[in-house]
């Protein structure tokens, strides 16, 4: 028998299994694992025919042409956004359970921004992620291990540059699906880096902490510097300037709880699901594979060369069956597959372009999504239509009844009906009740030309963020005078790009490094 958990923030309706019969008002309870709604709103159910027709006209029709490309956001903070959400959220519901209730999904992940998904239970509870202590081998290290790569005739040398796998080529890391493409496994590859830099760091200063105490230390500054960065660098950057420090001085309006954060379906299900707008056809991954080299990065190949939904296999690569379209089974992955950073991240002072340069844009923030994405792999069907269907599901309202709720002027109907979606939309009645995720990539094209989001889900977005870090007591906030203070461009700041400089390795295939 299912137990439905229910708590009672100032705003919300929350449960443990967001479903509409689960998502109720509730009372205090200290369970971090909880979906809840921001709003009360009634739900929008339109018919599943006209979902389909809309989902079908949200195909981008020229994904390779350069005036999709987003110039305000490199494509690097796509996969960083995707890091960041297996960061707050996890779905371990089983596929037989999905089937029998699709609407049944739990939040296991703790809705913090605590990088657990790098660090899960720290050297004690998951040793199987730490190095061994060279000076008591039966012990964990306070630095997280990395994994080698295998030379090619492209690309010399095994470097340390992939995720640490088993014998059958799974990832040893602390959510899985941080290696389900190549992109975000290399972003949670440079996290892993970043907490050993900064733990060598920490170990040769003035006043290193105590060796019991230097991991504790490197965590809390690495966790630190990632939230101030994804607050002002990637929330900023796909809301608006300014805005994180406008909700903190103001307070939140629509996100708000007495004690503990909860994951709201209106963020979850429909605002942050802006990154699959912003997902390309095609990478320039690195001098190897890019327009002009070897070949360009599809988006397919990206998935290819990992452990979950890839390619290697470790120890099983010769023996198990080659997946069609994709090349053969690797048991490590190639060298020449090491991201090179300068291509999705800009850097200042700028990077000297490596052969073949070509430096990737994200797709805009609107309507339009890749025709991969329309047809995913292994009978996934249309990603679009799963996302409608989802906001169907569990019961969330039209983006026009969030906007009267919030205050905000709503798109008028003769906007939500311009281009050939739009007229889809209009066609089905969604130009006046509209799905929520599609009404926040429609503001998006429409009040920001596809560079940033709406003020509608801008608001949602930054709310939630900022308060997923207010709501953690040992978070950068819980210290009103703390600033970053690792090495970066402007300093009391750290952007992405701070962090990979810190790093150093921007494409270790080249030998270009910041080290």
């Amino acid at each position: 028998m299912t137990q439905i958990a229910n708590i009672n923030p100032k705003h919300g309706r929350a449960g443990r299994q967001p479903t509409k019969a689960a998502l109720k008002p509730f009372k205090d309870n200290a369970d971090p694992g909880l979906f809840g709604r921001m709003f009360d709103l009634p739900a929008f159910a339109p018919s599943e025919a006209s979902l389909h027709a809309l989902a079908d006209a949200m195909r981008d029709a020229q994904p390779n042409n350069p005036t999709g490309d987003n110039p305000s956001v490199p494509s690097g903070f796509t996969y960083l956004g995707q890091f960041v959400d297996h960061d707050i959220t996890l779905d371990l519901t089983s596929l037989a359970e999905k089937q029998e209730d699709p609407h049944a999904t739990t939040n296991f992940r703790t809705p913090r921004l605590d990088l657990d998904s790098v660090y899960g239970l720290g050297p004690d509870g998951s040793p199987q992620l730490y190095a061994r202590n060279p000076n008591n081998v039966s012990q964990p290290s306070p630095k997280l291990l990395l994994g080698k790569t295998a030379a090619t005739p492209r690309a010399a040398g095994d470097l340390p540059n992939d995720l640490t796998r088993n014998s059958q080529g799974r990832a040893l890391i602390g959510d899985h699906r941080n290696d389900e493409n190549l992109l975000v496994a290399q972003t949670h590859l440079a996290f892993l880096k970043f907490h050993n830099k900064v733990v060598d760091r920490l170990a040769g200063g003035a006043n290193p902490p105590a060796p019991d105490k230097l991991f504790s230390e490197a965590r809390k500054q690495v966790t630190w510097h990632y939230q101030w960065m994804v607050l002002h660098d990637f929330v900023e950057r796909i809301t608006e300037q300014g805005i994180v420090a406008k909700i903190l001085h103001e307070g939140r309006k629509f996100y708000r709880f007495q004690k503990v954060p909860y994951m709201p379906v209106e963020f979850s299900a429909a605002a942050y699901r802006l990154g699959h707008s912003m997902v390309r056809e095609a990478y320039s991954h690195n001098r190897v594979f890019t327009p002009g080299g070897r070949t360009p990065a599809t988006l397919k190949l990206e998935f290819a060369f990992s452990g979950l939904s890839g390619i290697i296999l470790g120890q099983d690569a010769a023996t198990l069956p080659a997946s069609p379209g994709v090349p053969p089974n690797v048991a490590t992955l190639p060298t020449d597959w090491i991201i090179d950073w300068s291509r999705f991240y800009e850097f200042d002072p700028p990077i000297a372009p490596t052969p073949n340069f070509l430096f990737n844009h994200s797709r805009k923030i609107d309507p339009f999504l890749i025709p991969q994405l329309h047809d995913l792999p292994g009978g996934g069907g249309s990603l679009p239509f799963r996302n409608l269907q989802r906001g169907v599901n569990l019961g969330l309202p039209s983006g026009q009844d969030v906007a009267q709720a919030m205050g905000i002027p709503a798109l008028t109907p003769a906007e939500i009906a311009t281009g050939t979606d739009g007229a889809v939309a209009a066609a089905h009645g969604f130009d006046k009740k509209t799905p929520l995720w599609y009404y926040i990539l429609k503001e998006a094209a429409v009040k920001k030309g596809g560079q940033r989001l709406g003020p509608l889900g801008a608001r949602i977005v930054a709310e939630v963020f900022v308060g997923l870090v207010a709501g953690d007591s040992q978070s950068y906030l819980s210290d009103p005078n703390w600033k970053p203070t690792l090495p970066a461009k402007t300093p009391g700041t750290f952007l992405m790009s701070d962090l990979l400089r810190f790093v150093g390795d921007i494409s270790p295939i080249d030998n270009v490094t910041t080290g």
